[in-house]
Formats: structure tokens, C-alpha cells, sequence
């Protein structure tokens, strides 16, 4: 069975989207062996869909086309009166098959739009369940299973704690980082009171996006630290630092190490942190 990992943290910015992509492309086609990776876009901005499918075959495939997000995933069982009775969603349906590699791996979506706000507005009859539901019905088809959530606690949340079996939270070193990592320590333990038997483990947090600008970073860096430390979560030794090709590969649909110039001491050091992430969820 795959792999859940989910990429949360309760502050907006801190490059879960960006974080996502690569590591799916980065099992995808550089891991030895290669991974089957799938992702999933728990986002209503859909940042993950467009970066990784790119603008314009987002726009013809997703949109377009009317393809069944993830949006349909909770919104299934919904009655109206063109749907007297609700019909269980193909699980296929809602998977885009995105790309192969001559190695095994390939990378496949499950992507998100815009009206996946509109679930969060009727948050009732056990949707949070649906995509735990629909993924045990998958997940054999992969080794690794990675969802990008909103930066906001709701039903989104829970459904990403259910269908997950570790989380990896990112966090951008300035000020106001605390904040988000502070929610989310209230988030998994009003999780845990209410989900006792899930087993949801913290692989770590990674400093994303770092410059090494003291004092800032140092100051927020030790602050995040201290949250760590008093819950007993690991900080990966590893960090990822800023570059500019991480926007650029998101308007060309690129991870890091095919980016247009991007430098390789970049996707290197992006490659160390995969590595470590690898080796806290096992894969």
C-alpha cells in the first residue's frame, strides 16, 4: 500500500504547493527506483493542479473538458433534483493520468478548482470520510500519495488527517512562522480526541524557502524550534533555500532540476531533502 503523506500548515505562503510538486517529480523520475506518485489538490486556489499541469493544459483538460476534481470527490453523495440518488464516484474518474517515465514511475493527479470552496460551506454528512474512502480503493496502484491542504482548519483538514498516514508541514523562517506551526499543534490534537484509533504520525517540519537572513530567520528558526521541541516533532536537518527557479518552474510546469538555468547546487540541495523525507515516512 502507498505511502499517505499530507503537506499542511495552518499559515498561508510557507510553499506547500511548490514543496508538493517536486517531491512528486522528484520520486517520480529520480528516485532509485522510480516511484508511482500520486497528487492530490485539497486546495481551492489549485496552486498544485496549475504548477504541476501547467496554465494552459490545466485550463484545456480541467476546465474545459469539465473533468471531475477533487471537488466531486466530497461532493458526491449531494442530492439535487437532477441527482434523486446518489451514485458512489468512479474512482478513476477523478484521476488524471499526467506522465510516464521509461524507469516505472509516473506522476498522476487528482486536481482541485475553485468551486471546492463552495464543500466547505455545507460541511456535513461525514464528508471529511470520502477521500480516505476513495483513496483505500487506490492506493495499491502506488507507492506514494501526497496532498497539498489549504492553509485553513476545516473539513478539508480533517480529510486529510483521515486519508493520511503521516503529515510534513512546511515552514517559511520569518515572522509571524510560529503562528501556523502553534495552530496546527491545536488542530492534531482536537484530531486525535475525536480520531483515536488513526494512526497520524509528524514525518517533521522543513525550513522552506530560507536565505539565511539573520536575524529574522535565526530568531524564527529558534521560535519554531521551541514549538517543536515541547511536542516532541523532528525538524529536518536538511532545509530548502530560495531560489528564484522554483517560481520559473512553476510557469513552465517544471520541478527544479528541469528548469530553465536553474542552478544544479539548487536541485541538489532540494535532492537532500527528499532524501530525508524518504527516509522519515519509509519509502
Amino acid at each position: 500500500m502507498a505511502v499517505k503523506v499530507s503537506l499542511i500548515n495552518m499559515k498561508g505562503g510557507v510553499g506547500k504547493s511548490t514543496l508538493a510538486v517536486n517531491l512528486a517529480w522528484h520520486f517520480a523520475s529520480m528516485a532509485d527506483p522510480e516511484k508511482r506518485v500520486l497528487l492530490i489538490d485539497l486546495d481551492p486556489q489549485f496552486n498544485a493542479s496549475q504548477y504541476l499541469l501547467g496554465v494552459s493544459e490545466y485550463e484545456d483538460v480541467i476546465l474545459k473538458k469539465n473533468t471531475p476534481t477533487v471537488w466531486n470527490v466530497f461532493e458526491q453523495l449531494t442530492l439535487s433534483p437532477s441527482i434523486p440518488k446518489p451514485v458512489p464516484l468512479p474512482p478513476g474518474s477523478v484521476i488524471y493520468n499526467f506522465k510516464r517515465f521509461s524507469g516505472g514511475g509516473r506522476i498522476d493527479i487528482i486536481p482541485s478548482r475553485l468551486e471546492l470552496a463552495f464543500s466547505l460551506r455545507s460541511p456535513g454528512g461525514q464528508k471529511e470520510r470520502l477521500l480516505a474512502k476513495l483513496i483505500s480503493k487506490v492506493e495499491e496502484n502506488y507507492d506514494l500519495i501526497l496532498l497539498d491542504c489549504a492553509p485553513t482548519e476545516s473539513i478539508l483538514t480533517m480529510a486529510a488527517y483521515l486519508a493520511s498516514d503521516y503529515l510534513l508541514v512546511p515552514v517559511k523562517p520569518e515572522y509571524l512562522s510560529s503562528i501556523g506551526v502553534s495552530l496546527l499543534v491545536n488542530s492534531m490534537d482536537e484530531f486525535k480526541r475525536h480520531y483515536e484509533d488513526h494512526s497520524l504520525q509528524l514525518a517533521g517540519i522543513v525550513f522552506n524557502a530560507t536565505t539565511d537572513y539573520s536575524p529574522e530567520e535565526v530568531k524564527s528558526k529558534r521560535e519554531v524550534r521551541g514549538i517543536a521541541r515541547k511536542n516532541g516533532w523532528y525538524v529536518f536537518e536538511s532545509e530548502v533555500p530560495y531560489s528564484r527557479s522554483y517560481p520559473k518552474g512553476a510557469r513552465e510546469g517544471q520541478p527544479i532540476f528541469r528548469t530553465s538555468y536553474s542552478r544544479m547546487t539548487q536541485a541538489i540541495r532540494f535532492q537532500v531533502v527528499a532524501a530525508e523525507f524518504a527516509s522519515r515516512v519509509g519509502i
